[in-house]
């Protein structure tokens, strides 16, 4: 009767241990009886950086231990959602742009506005645009922690040999094309410039910066089907057709950044964070300029925040640990990494004095003309049928007129779905 009794207790220690490991918020668990956080996000390259501020805030509590979790890309946003909608999951999670009005929308993440109410906390430090980004129903749902603006990559050699002054904050989509013709090169296969046929770093800015917009504000209406959009997509294609940039099925076959990278292209808009790939590729020949302005100036801010888990059971340690993360400590280490531009202004001097023969003061400059990455609930959803007729477009398939007007209709149809 002892022996089972025994087995009995045995199994319903291992039980509740597992439990408690697989519950995400636990208010105990941690060793010696300590509360724990858990943490979930997908590059390992700022491992050492978060520890240094985990490392502040066991400082001022040290009686949370906090669990961090890595997991790739590839299958972070799958395990992420399947832990958190089974009342599991992680207390503090890496939130990007595309995803968050969809885990919002689901109760998903925590708002915090009455946690910035409690502490004061004055969120006009970070990048107004991440600000926007990041919140739900005029609520916040999650501190910015880094960012990514867009600017024009040139390689100074072409630039040099060809005797032309270098890109400057008075460039225009005249001045690219008025240049772009003089650097391009066929005889040895060099473009002026690349127009990406991408979204980040190509046809939103430019749709911006022809005065357009990707998604209204109130998140209801497509600006795809709208001259100005149109205007855009024109000037990109007689880029190409000029012969001053690869086109669709180069840039399919072949990666913009590898083909600015390898010296093939003059002139690439990129983000923030290609500074290193690019730098490493073409070293101190490497230069940077805001983009060049169309009606307006404007470039594409994407960023990450820190969200707190809607059912997080340690909600008090959570804000206050993200806190650190997002806050002037935290994102001074961030900084101090070179890992990319963090969120909080005025602290990117790490960052800036990361890369020594590349200016990229360019890239916080590029703030002050920001435009939100387009998001809303079903952002993924749009998207797919974005890409799909644009890159019909640009392949020849289709005119950018009945492109652009499908791409509206379907978008309009999905916004029209969407419970936000």
């Amino acid at each position: 009767m002892k022996k089972r009794m025994s087995v009995l207790i045995s199994v319903l220690f291992v039980f509740t241990a597992l439990l408690s490991a697989c519950g995400g918020g636990n208010a105990s668990g941690g060793d010696n009886g300590k509360k724990v956080i858990n943490v979930a996000l997908w590059d390992e390259n700022v491992r050492d950086t978060l520890d240094k501020s985990i490392k502040i805030f066991n400082e001022k509590h040290p009686n949370v231990q906090v669990k961090v979790t890595y997991t790739p890309w590839a299958d972070y946003w799958t395990k992420l959602k399947t832990s958190l909608a089974g009342n599991s999951g992680p207390d503090v999670y890496w939130m990007n742009g595309p995803n968050f009005h969809s885990y919002a929308s689901s109760g998903l993440i925590k708002d915090l506005s009455p946690l910035i109410e409690q502490s004061g906390l004055d969120t006009s430090v970070y990048t107004e645009a991440l600000v926007d980004m990041y919140t739900y129903q005029g609520k916040l749902h999650g501190l910015p922690y880094f960012q990514d603006s867009v600017g024009l990559f040139y390689n100074k050699e072409l630039f040099d040999k060809a005797g032309l002054p270098y890109p400057d904050d008075t460039w225009t989509w005249e001045t690219v094309e008025e240049n772009a013709a003089k650097l391009t090169d066929k005889t040895n296969g060099i473009y002026g410039y690349i127009t990406p046929i991408d979204s980040q770093i190509g046809y939103y800015n430019y749709i911006a910066q022809a005065g357009g917009f990707v998604i209204s504000d109130d998140k209801k209406t497509s600006g795809f089907d709208t001259p100005e959009a149109l205007s855009a997509f024109k000037w990109q294609q007689s880029l190409i057709e000029k012969g001053y940039s690869p086109n669709a099925q180069q840039q399919l076959e072949t990666k913009s950044r590898q083909l600015f990278g390898s010296g093939k292209a003059a002139m690439f808009p990129g983000i923030s964070v290609n500074s290193p790939e690019l730098h490493k590729l073409l070293g101190d020949k490497l230069g940077v300029a805001v983009l060049p302005a169309g009606k307006e100036k404007a470039s594409i801010v994407h960023g990450l925040s820190w969200a707190i888990n809607g059912k997080t059971k340690v909600e008090q340690e959570s804000w206050e640990l993200i806190q650190i993360l997002s806050g002037k400590e935290g994102q001074e280490l961030l900084a101090d990494s070179g890992f990319s531009m963090p969120a909080y202004k005025g602290t990117e001097g790490g960052w800036l004095k990361s890369i020594p023969s590349l200016d990229l003061q360019v890239f916080v400059d590029s703030l002050e003309f920001a435009v939100p990455y387009p998001v809303s609930q079903k952002t993924a959803e749009w998207q797919d049928a974005e890409v799909k007729e644009i890159q019909a477009a640009f392949l020849g398939k289709k005119t950018f007129e009945e492109a652009l007007k499908n791409a509206g209709e379907q978008m309009n149809a999905i916004l029209a779905t969407e419970t936000n």
